[in-house]
Order: structure tokens, then sequence, then C-alpha cells
């Protein structure tokens, strides 16, 4: 059946008031660690971002280009107890990082991400491994999209694609740097 709503009727419909709409609020600290800096930013589900770096300003702008119609609010408080765990973490990777998430993504990336976190602290696998257990059909292509997945990834650590290789067992790039890569593999094994 073809419905067809006439203009006259659909200037009937109530319209939405602003009121209404739903504002996106990330609040985000940062925090000095063995890695560098991190910015940590949290919605009112969990975590949203780990970003790691070596310049605070250059890490606000990343948090700032990846939520675009967020309200960003820097406030330690609200991210203290999230940057206290990461900062421990990047310290003694054994600990584990038990954080609640807000993985923002496509369905693909979100599911790579969770196939991702299943990797246990001191192992690894390759993109073709990930991505065989997303997609046997098409192992070469979907390790493509694992790569990229992982290069889109705003949670590092939480969602750690450095535990993420290359088929022959050498590091590929990482989002926040190959020698941040090595030292949380390092750190990771020793554990």
């Amino acid at each position: 059946m073809n419905l067809r709503t006439s203009e006259a009727a659909s200037r009937l419909l109530p319209a939405v008031e602003p009121d209404s709409t739903v504002t996106d609020v990330l609040f985000f600290g940062g925090a000095d660690t063995v890695l560098g800096k991190v910015l940590l930013a949290r919605s009112a589900k969990g975590v949203c971002a780990i970003l790691l770096g070596d310049d605070t300003t250059a890490l606000e702008t990343d948090l700032a280009a990846r939520f675009p119609e967020a309200t960003l609010i820097a406030n330690e408080a609200m991210v203290r107890d999230d940057l206290a765990k990461v900062v421990r973490y990047a310290e003694k990777p054994s600990k584990g990082l038990d954080l609640t998430l807000d993985m923002r993504g496509t369905p693909l990336q979100r599911r790579i991400w969770e196939q991702i976190r299943t990797i246990p602290v001191g192992k690894t696998k390759s993109y073709m491994h990930v991505a065989r257990l997303i997609n046997c059909v098409y192992p070469r292509v979907a390790a493509r999209v694992v790569a990229n997945a992982c290069a889109a990834n705003p949670i590092a650590l939480a969602v750690p694609c450095h535990r993420v290789i290359r088929a022959d067992g050498e590091l590929a790039g990482y989002r926040w740097g190959i020698g941040r890569k090595r030292e949380l593999l390092r750190k990771e094994a020793e554990a």
C-alpha cells in the first residue's frame, strides 16, 4: 500500500521543540602516563574516548573532530576514576582495564572492536586472524577492514588494537604511534 501525505497534512504535524532535542554531552580530562599524555572522555553511558599523544591541545582538537556534534566539557572530577584506571593500566597492564564503554562506530567497527577486546593481555592476533573471526569468506578483504577499524578506534587501551599485528608477526601502524604499540606489547608480555 502506498501512502502519500499531502503538503497540507504535513504542515499539521507537530514541530519538534528545541527543548526536546537530546544533547550529547561529553566530559573529559587528561593526565600524564608512562605512554605520554592521555585524554579521556565519557558520556552518560560510559567512556567513549581514550586518546594518546604528546600534546594536550592536539588531543583536545582530535576529540572535537571525532565528536563534532557533542558538547565537550572539561571536568576532571567527572572522569577522575576512569582516568586513574587508565593511568594505572599504562603503568601495569597486568591489573587489567575495567571500564564501562560507550563504543561509537559503525556496526561493523563495533563488532571488530568487540572481537579485539577478547584478545588477552600478553597475546596478539594478526589482522588476518581477526578478519577470519569476523568474516571467514573474504579474510583478505576483511583484514583491510580490521586495519581500518583499528585506525578509527577512539578508545585506545580499552579496545586494545595494539594487540593486532601483521600476519608475519611484525608490528604494523598504530594510530597512537608504533613506539607506543611496541611499549604496550612489551609491558603486557611481562605481565
